[in-house]
């Protein structure tokens, strides 16, 4: 750790003059030589670190959005060319290209926070050894190792031994307790922020490999922390602790304002969104409206909580539109199906399935008039065959060319034929 820190050397100096800034600003209220001073100072110093860093934080959660909607993709170019490794690295930059996508987006905070970490730990640890570093003079160093945070030193780590500890002016029991709870802390802050970020802020429709990834990272990323924890001091357990916390209420914040398409965050989001569009009448902010100008661009291909909610201002007699502004409709009422296709009426119609009769009921419907009596009650047709004479019927021929019926058959009716007659030849007569 001593060597990646001397890495960042080159930042130490800027590092050490911003808690010497916010010290002599704490040291007047509290006391200079007081924990609260120095510990306020290291916190105010993760504070504006995050500030600075919200614009790669928002490009992380872009970068982050965009990659679980090529997971797909990305998958067909791996079980395409399985065999090929470089062909499937050729198709997944391009693909990167054509999206405007870049796998590297999602790690630009921390990376970006990287160096000021390890500078932050060089100074402190500097602190420790009773060196003086960056703007931290002999004066500063003196007082830096009196500041004590709940009784464990600035300086000190859980791994120090007695006689260290002791001559920091504490007790090895307070520092290990002390830093045993701060990596507790730090790593159940950093489990929850991942946690309501897989359960809470991913699309469920769609199940990739990005998601076990995310999975595993939720239980990977503590556990580094408890180790790697052991080794910090307290002054850099005060420094992760304090960012772990931001990160996890700047996660809330995104959750409960800005959730991912298909999730159930956004579910929630948009059910209050309804509730407050049809109370005003309107929608109220850049917020609102650019969520809901996203939701109608999306047309036919919006999931099924965002077709609820239009659906749900359409029966309340609202129509959103283009521009994420929401006006009365006077129209009637449009729903769309689960397909995407709008069904007018204010509801999606259902087919009618006939209701199964028992037997004793169809055999007594057909005895009192049911179904079969009333096809035989129907008037009958010119072309059915009860039309046709008597004599007209098929039956035993009598003696003497009579009918059954004991009359002459005509010549006209005798010559009748069924079908279509063959026309007679003109050389015959």
């Amino acid at each position: 750790m001593d060597t990646i820190a001397s890495i960042f050397s080159f930042i130490t100096t800027p590092v050490s003059w911003v808690i010497v800034q916010f010290h002599s600003v704490y040291g007047a209220i509290f006391g200079p030589d007081t924990g609260w001073a120095w510990g306020l100072s290291i916190v105010s110093l993760v504070i504006l670190i995050r500030i600075c860093l919200i614009p790669l934080f928002v490009k992380q959660i872009k970068a982050t959005r965009a990659m679980q909607t090529l997971q797909p993709e990305m998958k067909k170019i791996q079980e395409r060319y399985k065999n090929d490794k470089q062909r499937q690295s050729e198709e997944m930059m391009k693909l990167y290209k054509e999206t405007g996508t870049n796998p590297l987006s999602s790690c630009l905070p921390i990376l970006a926070q990287s160096p000021f970490f390890f500078a932050l730990y060089h100074v402190l640890n500097s602190i420790a050894s009773n060196d003086t570093i960056g703007v931290i003079n002999t004066r500063l160093l003196e007082s830096a190792q009196k500041a004590h945070i709940f009784g464990a030193p600035l300086a000190a780590k859980f791994t120090d031994g007695d006689a260290k500890v002791q001559a920091l002016g504490s007790s090895i029991t307070d520092v290990r307790v002390v830093t045993a709870i701060m990596i507790v802390l730090m790593s159940f802050s950093q489990f929850y922020t991942q946690r309501q970020l897989m359960t809470k802020n991913v699309d469920t429709t769609v199940k990739t490999p990005f998601m076990q990834q995310q999975k595993m990272l939720m239980y990977v990323f503590p556990i580094m922390f408890a180790v790697f924890g052991i080794n910090f001091p307290v002054g850099v357990l005060v420094y992760w602790l304090t960012t772990n916390v931001w990160t996890m209420g700047q996660q809330m914040y995104v959750i409960h304002n800005n959730p991912t398409p298909g999730s159930k965050a956004q579910a929630s989001y948009l059910e209050r969104l309804h509730k407050r569009v049809t109370q005003h009448e309107k929608t109220r902010g850049r917020g609102e409206k650019a969520i809901v100008k996203a939701i109608v661009a999306k047309g036919r291909d919006r999931n099924d909580f965002e077709r609820k909610f239009i659906n749900g201002l359409s029966k309340a007699g609202l129509a959103a539109q283009a521009d994420g502004t929401v006006v009365k409709s006077e129209a009637s009422t449009v729903v769309e199906t689960e397909d995407g296709t709008p069904a007018t009426g204010g509801a999606v119609p259902k087919r009618q399935q006939p209701k199964r009769q028992s037997k004793s009921q169809r055999q007594s419907g057909t005895a009192h008039g049911g179904p079969k009596a009333a096809d035989e009650s129907a008037p009958k047709t010119s072309l059915s065959k009860s039309d046709e004479p008597e004599d007209a019927k098929p039956g035993p021929k009598p003696a003497g060319g009579k009918s059954a019926s004991g009359g002459t058959r005509s010549k006209a009716q005798s010559g009748q034929r069924k079908g279509p007659q063959r026309p007679k030849s003109p050389s015959k007569k």
